[in-house]
């Protein structure tokens, strides 16, 4: 009789254990979508989160959370603290694991045999914003994020998005076009950057963009480019106070996933990833010209000189053989961009 009665607690103990276990996985899988695994992804931004970039990074994060049930999170990493873009590339195209997704400037894939991004980075390609949302909500945008993927390198586009148009700050007053001569301005690795900058007849000199601070200081350099946001979040203005307002290239932005992580992902999750893609992209059209010009008041009102550019048209003469020498071969898809201005 003892051991019956032993035995019939023995079995209710189990399966009162057994029925909240059931329970507390059920919790879970409710919370993380179902089958109880929560997906993290990291991120990188080499910009800060107060940037036009940085908020377009954290509207992707909310949507992807909220869209998936928080099945999905995204570990948004910013202010460069994965490194450069450079470096944050070379980690995903090398199949590192460490990072998932990345904002970059569309021209960075240039340099690992991003043909099509060569276009959006030319100079002058897009005459206003405008120009550049035709494009980037076109079915041609959607076969330029494609591209990486298609050619092998091991990440692909998610959406595009613009942090405004990229102007030449300096160190020392400037006046216009010319006074660039002699000068040495700061470019990343990029071969249409070189040529821009030579273009203007300045001397093209590679530095990290975590070390062009030091380098504006230090007078290593005289001048670089950024969307004005950037320069300001980033204090450039405390090193380098003259802005030129030459508009020279749309800063043309995209967020990349690598294959590896979105083949993770099932149809559905892949599915809420370019979902929240497009309200990211909407949400960056819809902030990206106001906060920039917000930005360039405030830096009027704190003194620093900025020059307006009424007539580009020796910029883009200037700068003309670049864009000859880098449509070879693909003359017919640039004019596809230039027509879709209005």
């Amino acid at each position: 009789m003892r051991k019956r009665i032993l035995a019939v607690l023995l079995t209710a103990a189990m399966t009162l254990s057994m029925a909240a276990c059931g329970k507390q996985e059920a919790g879970k899988a409710s919370a993380a979508g179902g089958n109880g695994e929560v997906i993290t992804l990291v991120m990188a931004e080499v910009n800060p989160l107060d940037t036009i970039v940085g908020m377009t990074d954290q509207k992707f994060k909310e949507e992807v959370e909220s869209r998936s049930g928080g099945s999905i999170k995204i570990d948004l990493q910013a202010s460069g603290v994965l490194g450069s873009e450079n470096d944050v590339l070379d980690t995903m195209l090398g199949g590192g694991g460490t990072i998932d997704i990345s904002r970059i400037s569309a021209f960075a894939l240039t340099s690992y045999g991003g043909q099509k991004s060569m276009l959006l980075s030319l100079p002058y390609t897009f005459v206003n914003r405008e120009h550049f949302w035709n494009f980037a909500t076109s079915d041609l945008a959607r076969e330029f994020l494609k591209e990486p993927s298609e050619n092998g390198s091991g990440v692909r586009g998610l959406f595009y998005g613009e942090e405004g148009f990229r102007h030449f700050f300096t160190v020392d007053e400037i006046s216009g076009m010319d006074s660039f001569k002699g000068m040495k301005l700061r470019v990343s690795n990029d071969p249409i950057m070189n040529g821009l900058v030579q273009g203007l007849g300045a001397s093209p000199t590679v530095v990290s963009f975590g070390e062009l601070y030091s380098a504006l200081q230090t007078k290593v350099v005289d001048g670089a480019e950024q969307p004005i946001a950037n320069y300001k979040s980033n204090a450039f203005p405390e090193v380098a106070p003259y802005v030129i307002l030459d508009g020279h290239t749309l800063g043309a932005i995209q967020v990349i996933i690598t294959d590896d992580a979105w083949n993770k992902l099932s149809e559905d999750q892949q599915k809420i990833l370019m979902e929240a893609g497009k309200a990211a992209s909407e949400y960056n059209r819809s902030i990206s010209e106001e906060k920039e010009n917000e930005v360039l008041e405030q830096l009027k009102k704190d003194g620093v000189h900025v020059i307006e550019v009424t007539d580009k048209t020796p910029w883009q003469n200037a700068v003309k053989a670049v864009v000859d020498e880098n449509i070879k071969g693909q003359e017919e898809l640039y004019r596809k961009i230039l027509d879709m201005k209005k």
